[in-house]
């Protein structure tokens, strides 16, 4: 049997989650602001209440495409606030929207890509910690602190320095995987 990390033994949908996505690097430009956009709805709520959603936000955002995203209207909050796919709340839709129009400036003004600006504040490599226990993980680091603070100077909104910290497990910028779950990354730590 597989030793994982003690948060996702509550179901399969978990385990898949940890197995296959949570910690492993990411540098798609879409798959990131889609990351980004999820961990922000789970303020608040349970991650397996986003988890659960995930295929229905990708309908209901026209499959992360952040030009289509950025150019939404009255009309367009006002269906996805009627979507029961998605976790309906005003002020995440909305957010989900400016973190489009925020996505596509960074793009436009030559800072290259989104993974390339989000990467920087863990120098292009991810973090590879040496946890023992859950209790040892921290919310927020001062590179999840600098990353929110950059967020929030070009335009993001939800994304406060503990769900970015989420955010930096989820894509891989930091390896949180316990030393006894299998899907640790085996290098030193950082």
């Amino acid at each position: 049997m597989k030793m994982r990390c003690g948060w996702c033994l509550k179901d399969q949908a978990y385990m898949d989650y940890h197995d296959n996505v949570w910690g492993h690097p990411e540098h798609n430009d879409k798959a990131l602001f889609a990351k980004l956009v999820l961990d922000g709805a789970q303020a608040g709520l349970s991650w397996h209440t986003i988890l659960i959603r995930t295929e229905g936000y990708r309908k209901a955002f026209d499959n992360w495409n952040t030009e289509k995203i950025a150019r939404y209207g009255k009309k367009d909050v006002e269906r996805l606030l009627n979507d029961p796919g998605i976790i309906r709340n005003r002020s995440k839709v909305e957010s989900a929207i400016k973190n489009a129009r925020a996505y596509l400036k960074i793009m436009e003004n030559g800072k290259g890509s989104f993974d390339g600006f989000l990467w920087k504040h863990v120098d292009h490599t991810p973090i590879v910690n040496q946890w023992k226990e859950l209790k040892q993980i921290p919310a927020s680091t001062t590179q999840s602190d600098a990353m929110s603070k950059d967020l929030k100077k070009h335009g993001f909104s939800f994304v406060g320095t503990t769900i970015v910290y989420a955010f930096m497990q989820a894509c891989g910028m930091v390896d949180d995987h316990l030393v006894t779950c299998w899907r640790r990354t085996e290098r030193p730590a950082k």
